[in-house]
């Protein structure tokens, strides 16, 4: 029982690992967000991947200018390591808040 523990820290380390080795520019020369490309209004998710990066690094300012709910949503991420009765709970609460932010996001855009 203790090495699936030690596989769920190696797991969210490996995942944090990813986010601090890789460099990402801050204003990508191609979009990859289907919504954006139709509308020209950015979706609940635009920048999510930038800010998950740099809220790895530290970068705490920038990943809330890339999309306020990074912070969520790396605790989201980290919560697939672990089986808690709260995650769905917290998923359940994380997907609505996306769904408002973006319905915020691209009214206001």
């Amino acid at each position: 029982m203790a090495w699936r523990a030690w596989l769920r820290i190696a797991g969210a380390a490996a995942v944090l690992g990813v986010l601090i080795g890789i460099p990402v520019p801050a204003d990508p020369k191609f979009r990859l967000c289907p919504f954006y490309w139709l509308t020209g209004r950015p979706c609940p998710l635009c920048g999510l991947t930038r800010g998950l990066f740099a809220l790895a690094k530290g970068d705490w300012s920038a990943a809330v200018h890339f999309n306020a709910l990074t912070p969520l949503a790396l605790v989201m991420i980290l919560s697939l390591f672990w089986n808690r009765p709260w995650r769905g709970r917290l998923w359940t609460a994380g997907m609505v808040a996306f769904l408002f932010y973006g319905i915020c996001r691209a009214a206001l855009a």
